[in-house]
């Protein structure tokens, strides 16, 4: 049985476009640990997110939290308004630290790290291309020749 993903169905042999085609000379083990290293940093980015997210919320909980106090005093509960305004608003939520100084940190150490690393590691071994491990998943998955899986833009029927 034949697999008619990798059958030729007509005009489109072109491939991947040259920034995804591997470099001469590159093992097909250094394109997936590659790989492995872009699907890390993309988990990394993940992380930043939430990371970023956490920030906004707790930002925005720290707020609402000076609303309550405003309201609770205008409500006659002063005392309960007090010790909510002192121990709470504007406590840091990490020793020493509001969220802004956790981003700050993150995106200067371990994210900038790993952004440098994944790039020199493409650099050094493939000029610096990316999603090459991709590129060649998208070859070995498409249906050559059939609309809708076009090697690249370029390919599209007019």
């Amino acid at each position: 049985m034949t697999d008619e993903r990798h059958d030729d169905h007509g005009s489109d042999d072109q491939g991947p476009d040259t920034a995804h085609q591997v470099p001469e000379g590159v093992s097909e083990a250094t394109v997936e640990a590659l790989g492995t290293l872009s699907a890390a940093l993309e988990v990394i980015e993940h992380a930043r997110g939430l990371l970023y997210g956490f920030h906004r919320l707790t930002g925005k909980a720290d707020l609402d939290l000076g609303d309550a106090v405003e309201q609770l005093r205008k409500a006659g509960h002063a005392d309960l308004a007090d010790r909510i305004d002192t121990e709470l608003v504007g406590r840091n939520v990490i020793a020493g630290r509001w969220t802004f100084q956790i981003m700050e940190d993150y995106d200067d150490g371990y994210y900038a790290l790993a952004k440098e690393l994944e790039q020199a590691a493409r650099d050094e071994l493939v000029d610096g291309k990316r999603h090459l491990f991709e590129a060649g998943m998208k070859e070995d998955r498409r249906t050559q020749g059939r609309r809708h899986h076009e090697a690249r833009p370029s390919d599209l029927p007019d």
